[in-house]
């Protein structure tokens, strides 16, 4: 998409969103808060988090296992330089 096209399709989403006014975005935001606040979407976001807790603890693990399977047994040691 050339910077023209680009400019010009922002410039016809500002003037028809400035159009729609500040009616119809509070009418939107009130749509968005009543859909966030419905217990389905509330029991679906609670599953995801835990889900991506559960993910991010066996990604964790598996990585502290291949650094320490990387590491010597008695660690790193730091050598003196002449």
């Amino acid at each position: 998409m050339s910077k023209v096209t680009m400019l010009a399709a922002a410039g016809v989403g500002y003037v028809l969103g400035a159009r729609a006014g500040h009616e119809r975005y509070e009418q939107i935001k009130a749509t968005a808060q009543k859909v966030a606040r419905d217990p389905r979407v509330q029991s679906a976001k609670d599953k995801a988090v835990d889900q991506a807790t559960t993910q991010a603890e066996a990604a964790f693990d598996a990585a502290k296992e291949k650094v320490q399977s990387a590491v010597p047994s008695g660690g790193f040691t730091q050598q003196a330089t002449p």
